[in-house]
């Protein structure tokens, strides 16, 4: 099974055969939204929409821990997940996507473990994302001729509000290319599961660094989300029928080696 989870502009994609929704209870309470099972070619695909169905819930307010443990319930060994994000550097321009490789975590009030009574956990996290999935999603995104960046570093931020043009300027200071407001704790808890994680950053505006751009709104973000989402949806029927539970990456190793 191949988890996805569905961020701004991909909350419910009908990208799937054979649907069914499921309504799935963890000890971390309920998803966002009912889990929606299908298929991609032969692969069984499991989707989550990360904010819920009619997008109720806030970067800070998302049920992270439920989603992922349902996505491992349901027996998950990747996923998948789409986000929007802005740009912190001129290269990565709007429309395009990026697979970030490192995050920089600048979350405040999130519940970032599964592990938080009774046990303590320290995993690994050198190499947050899997190197084999991004193999294959970075191959795909070739054949499809989209415009892509193999690597990133990737800061999230509480949100929900954008950032001010000194938080902007420090974050480029501090070596980050792209910000966001979800990756961070999906990855963290993913590993902590055992599960493979990468991310499919769609660029939908310039942070506000730069002086010649406008000021970041909801709607000029929508409009490029609308437009990249649509790669996205490809990006995915083409490359999950060919990512299998068999990998050479370490993900599972370092939940294993962590003691979990």
């Amino acid at each position: 099974m191949i988890g996805i989870i569905g961020g701004t502009g991909l909350d419910n994609p009908k990208i799937l055969s054979d649907c069914e929704e499921k309504d799935i209870k963890t000890p971390f309470g309920k998803p966002a939204a009912p889990i929606t099972i299908g298929c991609i070619g032969k692969r069984n695909v499991a989707i989550v929409s990360r904010h819920g169905k009619s997008h109720e819930f806030s970067p800070s307010n998302v049920p992270y821990r439920a989603n992922i443990w349902a996505l491992k319930e349901l027996g998950c060994h990747t996923i998948l997940a789409s986000t929007a994000c802005g740009s912190l550097k001129e290269e990565f321009k709007p429309g395009s996507i990026v697979f970030p490789s490192q995050f920089i975590d600048w979350t405040k009030k999130r519940e970032n473990s599964f592990f938080e009574k009774g046990k303590v956990v320290h995993v690994p996290m050198a190499k947050p994302f899997c190197a084999d999935v991004k193999k294959i999603l970075v191959e795909t995104a070739q054949e499809l001729g989209l415009k892509f960046h193999e690597s990133g570093t990737v800061v999230t931020i509480e949100g929900p509000r954008f950032s001010t043009k000194a938080e902007s300027n420090m974050f480029r200071s501090m070596g980050a290319d792209i910000i966001n407001m979800t990756t961070v704790p999906e990855i963290v808890l993913a590993r902590e599961l055992g599960i493979c994680y990468q991310s499919i950053a769609m660029v939908t505006d310039y942070d506000c660094w730069k002086d010649a751009e406008e000021a970041v709104t909801i709607e000029a973000v929508m409009k490029i989300m609308k437009e990249n989402s649509e790669n996205v949806k490809n990006l995915f029927l083409k490359a999950v029928p060919g990512i299998s539970g068999e990998k050479t990456c370490s993900c599972a190793r370092e939940a294993e080696n962590a003691g979990i």
